[in-house]
């Protein structure tokens, strides 16, 4: 008598997917790799624009670790998304970009807080002007300039030590009063300096005795340093009450070929200037939020 085995052969239990859907799941996979492949290119594909900046005109442009931020920053951005181009935006000597936009052979634009001038716009298109600054003195707690209602006029630097950005509207302003100006003849010196902070550090060392700067820049500047001021730069008038500031618009310089570019970024400034039930602009906020408050 032959006894029956009483082990039970076991059936496996693996369930096999049908060929139907491993097909349909490979090219789920090969269509994300795809994805993931279209990315990476477009990451390292050359850029459609290059914008030139000076990225030490806070709150404007200014590094953060390794990376540029700023209200200009954001401007260039919103441009790329709307044109759905890549813009890269480079580092460069302030006082090369409006040059090297004017060529057109290693930038397409220039963001830098530029001053919209007649001598810039030979060379560049301007957009619509998109911040008003007014020009500032930084200068030590222990100085003595004269202040007139909150200011200080042009008059009141004669025979000192000045200093400013190379390149900067504030360097062209202190030119132009040296030479021809309310300073001519009185023994005013001018330093350029790379930097409105290096303008600014060079008080301290003794260098200079005045600093001029844009009025954000000269803010943040002060904000930081407690041995330093800032006011406002005006021209004198007849009076106090007539006394006017030196005031000056910002807005970004474009080559003159590139229309595009031109138009992209003048319906974005245009969109992002538009007022809030508070009054306040796009613009507004950036800037607010760039310095911190």
């Amino acid at each position: 008598m032959v006894k029956k085995s009483l082990k039970k052969s076991k059936k496996s239990t693996k369930r096999k997917l049908p060929v139907g859907l491993i097909l349909e799941i490979l090219l789920i996979l090969a269509s994300a790799a795809g994805v993931v492949a279209l990315f990476v290119l477009n990451n390292n594909k050359p850029a459609d624009y290059i914008v030139e900046t000076n990225a030490f005109f806070a709150p404007f442009e200014f590094y953060e670790g390794r990376e540029i931020k700023g209200v200009d920053v954001e401007i260039i951005n919103r441009v790329a998304e709307k044109l759905h181009k890549k813009i890269e935006i480079k580092d460069v000597e302030f006082d090369v970009i409006i040059d090297n936009v004017e060529a057109g052979k290693i930038a397409d634009a220039g963001a830098a807080g530029l001053t919209i001038t007649p001598a810039r716009e030979k060379k560049v298109n301007f957009s619509i002007p998109y911040y008003t600054s007014v020009q500032y003195v930084i200068f030590s707690k222990s100085a003595t300039p004269e202040i007139r209602d909150g200011h200080v006029v042009w008059n009141a630097l004669a025979g000192h030590k000045l200093g400013t950005q190379t390149g900067s509207t504030g360097y062209l302003f202190a030119s132009d009063e040296i030479d021809t100006g309310v300073l001519a003849g009185t023994g005013t010196e001018l330093k350029g300096f790379d930097s409105h902070q290096l303008a600014a550090d060079a008080i301290s060392a003794h260098i200079i005795d005045y600093a001029i700067a844009d009025e954000l820049p000269a803010k943040m500047i002060v904000s930081k340093n407690s041995n330093l001021e800032a006011l406002p730069l005006y021209y004198m008038g007849a009076s106090v009450s007539e006394d006017y500031p030196v005031e000056e618009s910002y807005a970004i310089a474009v080559n003159k070929e590139k229309t595009e570019l031109l138009e992209a970024f003048n319906e974005v400034l245009g969109e992002m200037l538009t007022q809030d039930p508070e009054g306040k602009s796009e613009i507004n906020r950036l800037v607010l939020k760039y310095m911190g408050f």
